[in-house]
Order: structure tokens, then C-alpha cells, then sequence
């Protein structure tokens, strides 16, 4: 089946925002075993609109539509699809009252131009918006099945995943099943992750397993799917091997995060953690306390950026920053046993490094970066050259040495 996206918006070709709906609906539709073959932004004109919608309906049998379903003059997506479908719009006392009871719950008065929201296409199947007023439409479009949703991402989103999906798996399902499960990694490239698992998976393969791997920032998804009889379990097999395979980098599943599963390995073993930050600026702490539960965990966070501050508040010796500079392996290994010191923790963990894009020398380049991680008996320090972008270089940073906390808890 050919499924097509369309993301209507001016402000998308301009690139004023991000079209984040692409990678959200193409995400939701691979993990249920849909493959998006065509994906297209437009401006949100007639002319474009128009275009699009009847280009698609010459070669896939899913459209779908995003944005133009709002109150204000640049929402012409609905009434220019009505068009070209031929579609008289009527008004929906359903809709008019839903739209209504939105503003009376917020006690605001309801402008008289959102009643063209409860103009819907005769024909068309409503699909109720939980969030906000527009709602999304189901067409029919000759051989094809047009389906259009709201533009903002917090009323799309949940209207996509708890409505539509469900909807699109009840008029085109899968004859045999469909199974899929995402590996996440971190600590390998996508490369030599892909080297290691391409002899063990190449009988499966064989059966019909499907693998693709993603690199980001700092990690490497794999995703194994199949179709048809006996799918769950060809996956199954399949995670099992690559899990014992990439038992030192896999880390979670779907969408658990580095910083979930060091919140849970510290909680199932009643351990403590502190860290001392000067190059991430508290963006290590940032990360587990977005952690539910980690207030159990998280003793507490210092961010030292100047020399005096590690020498005040972590203890770092003034003979030790003068002989070695702050980014250095003595620094780090006082950071991170200072830390430990005060929290009174079974963890601790420091970064020192430069993120430039000035301050590097021809010894300690931009990207230079030492790592510490301090327990009650040792103390391990890490080097290592993280040449980005100062946002990157402090994701990168900071999930290395988490991964290495992440190492050490599950020795």
C-alpha cells in the first residue's frame, strides 16, 4: 500500500518551524508496519493544496493531511479539498457545540469565526479533537482514503496515535501480523553495531526478519520488524540474539532514554549518586532530573565553572589547577572525589573539558574533555575529544559519561 504525506504551511518552506509532523507520523506508521513512500511540504494555498491532494490520489491509497483546519484565513485546506472532491460543506451541530464547550470550560467567550471549524465535508467521518477545536476528517477519494488533522503537534499528536492509527489499522490491516521492536544502543557506531550483529541475524534474515539501524547523536537505534505468520516470535528470537550480542551497548527499548535506565539501575540497587559539572553547565543534571523517581537517587548536582568555584565547593587543590590547567586528569579526579565527598554517595560523577568554539590550544584542542567517575574505593577518569558544536559537544559529553556510571552499575 502507498501511503503519502502532505504538511501544508507556508511558515514550513521558510523555514521559520521545524516540520517535526513528517518524522512523528512516518515514526508511528513504520513501529505499526506502514511504510510512508512519499512525503511532501506545500504552501498552504489553493493552487498547492489542490495540486498535491490530486497528484496523490493518482498512486497511493492513504493520504494524509496536515494543517489549514483552523478559524483564521489561511485555513483553506478543508474548503479547498471539499472543492476538488466535489464535497459540499455543511455545518455539524456536534462539532459547533464541542467548539463551543472548549471555550466555556476556559470561560472565554467563543469568536463567531471558529464556527467554521463545524464546516464538514458531506460524507466525511468526524474524528472528535480531544485538545483543541478543529477536527480531524476521514474521506473517501475514489480509490483512495483521505485523512486530515489538525496542525499544532499537541492536538495532532494524541489525535494520531489514539484515533487515526487505530483507525488505519481497522480498514488496512496486515494479513499475518506485524511485530516490531527498537534497540537502543549507545557507546558503538552504527558501523561496527551492524558488523557485529550481521552474521548472528543473517539466518533470520532469511525467514523474513527486517533490520535497519539509525545513528544519532551519541546512539544507534536498531529496529527488527516482520511480517506475517509467526512474526512476533522471528522478533522475538531476534532481540534475544542482539541483546546477547550487544550486551555492553544496548541499553533500552522503544523509547527509553540513558537517563531512565541510570535512574532505574540506581533505584533497584539502593545507590546514590552526586556530580560535579563545569563544561555541561548542569545539563547532566538537567537529564536525570527529568526522571521521575530521581529525587531518590540525586543527592545533589554542583556546576563549577571557574576555577575558584572548584576549589571553594568541590575541594580541588589550587597546586593541582596551576600544575595541570582546570581541563585536565587530575581536575576531573578531584572534581568527581569532591563531589562524592560532600554527597555522601555511593556515585559521583565530573566532567571538565572545552567547548569552544575558542579556548583550545594545540595540547588540548576544542572538544577536549576529561571524565571522572568516583566510587568509595576507586576512582576512573576518562579522556576524550568531542569536536562539535557546543550543544552537541555537551549531549555527547554528558552521555558518555553516563554510559560509563551506566557500565559500572551493571558489572
Amino acid at each position: 500500500m502507498n501511503i503519502e504525506i502532505i504538511n501544508t504551511g507556508s511558515e514550513l518552506l521558510l523555514g521559520r518551524v521545524l516540520n517535526t509532523h513528517q518524522q512523528f507520523l512516518c515514526r508511528q506508521l513504520a513501529d505499526a508496519g506502514y511504510e510512508v513512500t512519499r512525503q511532501v511540504a506545500i504552501a498552504d494555498t489553493g493552487e498547492a493544496i489542490q495540486e498535491a491532494v490530486r497528484e496523490a490520489m493518482t498512486r497511493s491509497q492513504l493520504i494524509i493531511v496536515t494543517g489549514g483546519l483552523g478559524p483564521t484565513s489561511d485555513d483553506i485546506t478543508r474548503d479547498k479539498i471539499a472543492e476538488l472532491l466535489d464535497c459540499e460543506l455543511q455545518e455539524d451541530p456536534e462539532v459547533v457545540e464541542h467548539v463551543r464547550s472548549f471555550f466555556t470550560r476556559r470561560n472565554r467567550p467563543m469568536p463567531d469565526r471558529t464556527r467554521i471549524q463545524a464546516m464538514i465535508p458531506v460524507g466525511a467521518e468526524v474524528i472528535v479533537n480531544h485538545h483543541g477545536t478543529a477536527p480531524g476528517l476521514v474521506i473517501p477519494a475514489g480509490e483512495s482514503c483521505l485523512i486530515m488533522l489538525p496542525g499544532p503537534p499537541r492536538e495532532l499528536r494524541p489525535m494520531f496515535s489514539m484515533q487515526i492509527l487505530p483507525l488505519i489499522q481497522d480498514r488496512f490491516p496486515f494479513a499475518g501480523g506485524f511485530a516490531s521492536v527498537t534497540l537502543k544502543s549507545t557507546g558503538v557506531g552504527e558501523s561496527l553495531m551492524e558488523e557485529m550483529l550481521e552474521e548472528p541475524l543473517s539466518e533470520l534474515r532469511k525467514e523474513g526478519l527486517i533490520v535497519g539501524f539509525c545513528a544519532r547523536t551519541g546512539e544507534v537505534d536498531i529496529r527488527l520488524a516482520a511480517t506475517g505468520e509467526g512474526s512476533k516470535e522471528l522478533v522475538a528470537r531476534a532481540e534475544r540474539i542482539a541483546r546477547e550480542i550487544g550486551t555492553d551497548h544496548i541499553y533500552g527499548s522503544e523509547d527509553e532514554t540513558l537517563d531512565q535506565k541510570i535512574v532505574e539501575l540506581l533505584t533497584s540497587q539502593g545507590k546514590t549518586l552526586s556530580l560535579a559539572e563545569s563544561c555541561t553547565g548542569g545539563y547532566i543534571g538537567h537529564r536525570i532530573t527529568n526522571i521521575s523517581g530521581a529525587s531518590a537517587v540525586l543527592m545533589c548536582g554542583l556546576v563549577t565553572y571557574s576555577d575558584e568555584a572548584k576549589q571553594k565547593l568541590l575541594g580541588v587543590s589550587a597546586t593541582t589547577l596551576e600544575a595541570n590547567g582546570a581541563v585536565s586528569e587530575p581536575v576531573a579526579r578531584e572534581m568527581a572525589e569532591g563531589a562524592l565527598r560532600i554527597g555522601g554517595t555511593d556515585f559521583a560523577i565530573s566532567v571538565t573539558g572545552i567547548a569552544g568554539p575558542t579556548g583550545g590550544t594545540e595540547e588540548k584542542p576544542v572538544g577536549t574533555v576529561y571524565m571522572g567517575l568516583a566510587t568509595k574505593t576507586s576512582t576512573v577518569v576518562k579522556h576524550r575529544i568531542n569536536a562539535f558544536d557546543r550543544e552537541t559537544f555537551k549531549f555527547v559529553t554528558a552521555q558518555q559519561i553516563l554510559e560509563l556510571l551506566r557500565q559500572e552499575l551493571i558489572r
